[in-house]
């Protein structure tokens, strides 16, 4: 029986552990003072991208057995600031149910006077609550919520030993990058739906058809066949989507961000003929 759930999480798991050795090369090696400075701000992107990854594996774990999922938490975590179930509870058992409703949804875009916060005022503050909400969640949750401050607690304390080590190189290659990777994350997600008023899947999610973005995202931009079968692996998605497609508006298509934007065709932009026309 092999480790992995679905063949196609191979190389990506394998990237992600590649880049995690990176960073504790760097932490572990660098003497300058400026060169962790220069490593962080090399991966603020690249980190955001990882996050997506993370976002899928808290839908379908990626390994069969939870010992190596966990592992694999600990080190999204230190990648993206997101820590073990963090991402189950907020978003799969939080934001999926409630995206449809702005007074419930955990990733709400609307203020409480109805009207719609701008991009940083949203990723500011869904920043800020995403691990207080999260935790309210899990209070419906109790068992869930033992794995997720369980797995907090050791998350802390890994941390804190990597100060201990080195508190600078901690500081500038895990800590301060964790904290930017998860508001480059949130601030990514106020995209997805903001301005969308509905009531069917297929009315409220923005999607993204570029070709280098849903590569390095694992399909996250066919959004809309993400929240229609959320339990469906992110190599499925694309043919899903296509299944969507004719229910899809065409205004419901959006450019990626940088710096995908910067090699955008029209082509990768905007939706078939077909669903135009639909």
């Amino acid at each position: 029986m092999t480790l992995f759930r679905h063949p196609r999480d191979r190389i990506p798991v394998l990237l992600f552990f590649c880049a995690f050795a990176l960073d504790v090369t760097v932490y572990l090696q660098s003497r300058s003072w400026w060169f962790p400075i220069l490593w962080l701000a090399l991966w603020v992107i690249p980190k955001g991208w990882i996050s997506a990854w993370n976002h899928h594996h808290q839908h379908v774990p990626m390994f069969r057995h939870t010992l190596p999922n966990r592992v694999l938490e600990v080190v999204f975590a230190f990648q993206t600031g997101v820590t073990s179930h963090a991402w189950f509870l907020h978003h799969v058992l939080g934001h999926h149910r409630n995206y449809l409703d702005q007074e419930k949804d955990e990733s709400r875009w609307k203020r409480k006077d109805g009207t719609t916060m701008g991009e940083l005022e949203y990723s500011f503050i869904t920043a800020l609550v995403a691990y207080p909400r999260a935790f309210k969640v899990g209070l419906e949750h109790p068992r869930i919520l033992r794995t997720f401050t369980g797995m907090a607690v050791l998350q802390v304390v890994l941390l804190g030993a990597l100060f201990w080590h080195d508190w600078y190189n901690a500081l500038w290659v895990f800590l301060l990058p964790m904290c930017a990777s998860l508001f480059v994350t949130v601030w990514a997600t106020y995209f997805h739906h903001t301005g969308l008023e509905a009531t069917e899947h297929t009315q409220a999610s923005f999607n993204i058809l570029h070709k280098g973005y849903n590569l390095l995202t694992g399909n996250l931009g066919y959004h809309t066949a993400h929240h229609a079968k959320h339990g469906l692996h992110w190599s499925q998605l694309p043919e899903l989507h296509a299944q969507l497609e004719k229910d899809i508006p065409a205004t419901h298509y959006r450019q990626p961000g940088i710096p995908f934007v910067w090699t955008n065709t029209e082509a990768q932009i905007e939706p078939t003929a077909e669903a135009v026309v639909s």
